[in-house]
């Protein structure tokens, strides 16, 4: 048993203690002398064992946590199971809602789930992947709107323009999207010299990408 990141810590699982006093010495001890972004680690870790069955209440954690980071000013909030630099409540409640919809093990919910573990690591951010995870988590909700999972994006935006009556306008704009993310810094292809991806980028692409699911599942009805 360790604090994720820490396996140097490693403590045999029948050396934990049984009641929960010594227990809580035991977490705050450890805790105490994390890095700062041990500190960010340890509440996914926490959030993700309460989303898993642990006795706790994840959605009531999660906005206890975001309260005080408010208050405290922090530069980060909890959205899912991860902690990621600071965005607009707005913008976390589009990506709750993506992540919540469908189910658990849905290919929408596996890329932005990875897009957001790629935003949220603070040693090494990926931006470019995470770019390229959320396009894809919006191919994989068209994919699943038009019951073609072989259909390229461009191809299943045509299909839902006729089919649901997504307007021109918003199929146009996805189409521009999907062509930036081929282009913009290689990333859906060979990655290019020079690449400017940044945070904003990042962060942009999987607020619109969690929007846009939400819109096709509430055009279509899904639950």
């Amino acid at each position: 048993v360790a604090f994720p990141g820490r396996q140097k810590d490693l403590v045999p699982v029948d050396d934990i203690p049984l009641t929960w006093n010594k227990a809580y010495e035991r977490i705050r001890g450890a805790f105490i002398v994390l890095k700062w972004y041990e500190v960010y680690d340890f509440l996914e870790f926490v959030k993700t064992s309460a989303s898993r069955g642990l006795a706790l209440d994840s959605e009531a954690f999660a906005k206890a946590c975001n309260q005080v980071l408010e208050e405290e000013m922090s530069g980060y909030r909890i959205v899912g199971n991860q902690v990621v630099p600071i965005i607009s409540p707005e913008e976390i409640a589009a990506i709750d809602k993506a992540l919540s919809t469908g189910p658990d093990t849905g290919p929408v919910q596996t890329h932005l789930q990875r897009a957001m573990e790629l935003l949220a690591d603070r040693q090494n951010p990926d931006y470019r992947n995470s770019i390229k995870e959320s396009i894809s988590a919006v191919e994989a909700a068209c994919q699943e709107a038009t019951n073609d999972k072989s259909a390229t994006l461009s191809d299943a935006l045509k299909k839902l323009k006729a089919a649901s009556g997504l307007h021109p306008a918003l199929e146009t704009a996805f189409q521009k999207l999907y062509a930036y993310t081929s282009d913009a810094g290689g990333i859906r292809h060979a990655l290019k010299e020079g690449s400017t991806l940044t945070l904003s980028d990042a962060k942009f692409m999987i607020v619109v990408s969690s929007a846009f699911v939400n819109l096709l599942r509430s055009k279509l009805s899904v639950p």
